[in-house]
């Protein structure tokens, strides 16, 4: 069924199903019901050119379209490498607004005259972009700093090009199979969330604050310093920080650099951010890096920040380690936890798609792998096989791979596998640490457990007992049977053994740091009697286990 066409959207629905349809998706047009609102002209499809087209394209139709274009190209599971390569140089520069709106919202959005607040203030732009754009200025004290003022109009353009997009994306997701794999309306969310964070100046505050506190003990990476009672929602204020963008440092300036440490310096930063402390600059691109002149780097532009819960970085480490060392199995294991497994979900195919990704990058040389890309190829191949990725790996890879190409403009030999292999010390204790109140919920668990097990085991005998116990096998197989009991036995029996060391090192911790007593003494008995009996079971179910091999051959 056609949506209802919207006069004022009128426009944007004839760019958008013409974007569509020049770029050979008329089959989305027809089944979004817009193919009405095509101009009469006909169309190129199959245009050799079509992924910088593409990008040409979006850049017309204005910033939404622009981010979106951004946003995509980190999609490998979804577009062609040239489509993602084309999208990836998307740029948003355009014509600076004049100086006279500038004061007005500087004005405006801090309560006061520009003058009283910025002595000197450069009309002039030291850069432009669709959502905003950056004036030098100096304070009353004569602090040097850069004001970032939003566009005018914008929020307004973006919010009506994201209804325009909301409307057709709900009727894709409803009718083609490319909206029901790949959540095109989620993508569109995550999309309109990272899009309305980035318009919100006092977030991006709030970022740098964060991301400085995380890097404070890398003396070799700055983050500017935003100064809140100077920023709004439509201004930010923050220092200034001299240095020229990692992308002009020139054949010169590269053997003039040494890159090699502050490469390490970035790869380690990256790591803390992702794996210890779970939150990261999400846009790392070689044009948000600065090289000062004393050879230090500063990221800018933290507008984007991704957060990864803690059971998330885990499996990111094993992740990591896995890729690190070559391990194909540990790798598709991880990575399957790390997604939603379609219907169609195919495990041999997406087994024999990351056994081939590892062997290549195993194959390469450690200066020629790049981490992020092996990512991005694994969330490609997981979305072919019918798995589809969580955005939190999707941003990482996009991240990683940007941090390469950065890492690999300061010193051309950095070796990123290399990198990972010397911070494993790092990655093992984030992945290891536990806090007070974790390791405290883990031993009011184990105390649940052992008073809860008593009761269950009664009622599991009075159920046999009275004959109401009931077991239902689809295809009964005795010895695969008292298998599963010796097996269930075994870990009822470690479970116990466990519970009672942990509550006797809770014992123990209960009063360290005293004079040692008669209650001391009594705990360490306890947990000396705990372990031998913990070893005399093991070398028990180990010989029950053999035994019952034997008589499984015999």
């Amino acid at each position: 069924m056609a949506p209802k066409i919207k006069p004022r959207h009128l426009q944007r629905y004839r760019e958008i199903a013409t974007l569509l349809a020049r770029h050979g998706r008329r089959d989305l047009v027809r089944t979004a019901g817009i193919d009405a609102v095509l101009a009469d002209e006909p169309l190129e499809e199959g245009d050799p050119k079509a992924a910088a087209r593409l990008a040409d394209d979006l850049e017309a139709m204005g910033p939404t379209f622009v981010k979106l274009g951004q946003l995509m190209s980190s999609r490998v599971d979804l577009l062609a490498p040239a489509y993602v390569e084309a999208l990836s140089r998307l740029q948003d520069k355009v014509e600076p607004f004049p100086f006279e709106e500038v004061e007005e919202i500087v004005s405006t959005e801090l309560g006061v005259r520009l003058s009283k607040v910025f002595p000197t203030f450069d009309h002039r732009p030291l850069a432009a972009a669709s959502l905003g754009q950056v004036h030098r200025a100096t304070l009353r004290d004569g602090r040097e700093v850069v004001v970032k003022v939003q566009r005018p109009g914008i929020r307004h353009q973006v919010l009506e090009d994201m209804e325009v997009l909301t409307e057709i994306t709900d009727l894709l997701d409803a009718h083609t199979d490319l909206g029901r794999r790949y959540g095109l309306g989620d993508l569109l969310q995550e999309f309109r969330r990272s899009l309305m964070d980035e318009l919100d100046y006092r977030r991006e505050a709030e970022n740098l604050v964060t991301v400085r506190g995380i890097l404070g003990a890398h003396p070799t990476i700055l983050v500017p310093e935003p100064y809140p009672d100077l920023s709004t929602s439509r201004v930010l204020t923050m220092e200034y920080v001299e240095g020229r963008k990692v992308t002009d440092l020139g054949p010169l300036g590269q053997l003039e650099l040494d890159g090699a440490p502050l490469a390490d310096a970035l790869f380690a930063a990256y790591l803390k951010q992702v794996l210890v402390e779970g939150v990261f600059h999400a846009d790392p691109h070689p044009g948000n890096v600065l090289l000062t002149p004393d050879h230090r780097l500063v990221l800018l532009d933290i507008g984007m920040v991704a957060r990864l819960a803690p059971a998330y970085r885990d499996k990111l480490v094993k992740l990591f380690l896995a890729l690190a060392d070559g391990r194909p199995e540990v790798v598709t294991r991880v990575v399957r936890t790390m997604g939603e497994e379609l219907p169609d979900f195919d495990a041999a195919l997406f087994e024999r798609a990351v056994t081939e990704v590892v062997g290549r990058s195993a194959d390469a040389s450690l200066s020629d792998l790049d981490v992020g890309a092996t990512v991005l190829q694994l969330t490609r191949k997981a979305g072919e096989a019918g798995l589809r990725m969580d955005p939190e790996l999707v941003m990482l890879g996009k991240t990683l791979l940007n941090l390469d190409q950065v890492a690999a403009t300061l010193d051309p030999d950095f070796e990123p596998r290399e990198a990972l292999r010397r911070h494993t010390s790092e990655l093992m204790r984030s992945s290891m640490h536990t806090s007070p109140a974790a390791m405290m919920a883990s031993l009011l668990e184990a105390k649940e457990f052992v008073e809860a097990l008593p009761g269950r085991v009664n009622r599991a005998f009075d159920a046999i007992g009275e004959g109401h116990f009931e077991l239902r096998v689809k295809a009964f197989d005795e010895d695969e049977f008292l298998r599963g009991l010796h097996k269930l036995a075994n870990v009822i029996a470690a479970g116990l053994i466990l519970a009672s060391m942990i509550l006797a090192s809770a014992l123990l911790a209960r009063t360290s740091g005293e004079a040692p007593t008669t209650e001391n003494r009594i705990a360490l008995v306890v947990f000396v009697v705990a372990v031998v009996v913990a070893m005399v079971m093991l070398v028990r179910i180990a010989l029950q286990t053999r035994n019952v091999r034997s008589h499984r051959r015999t």
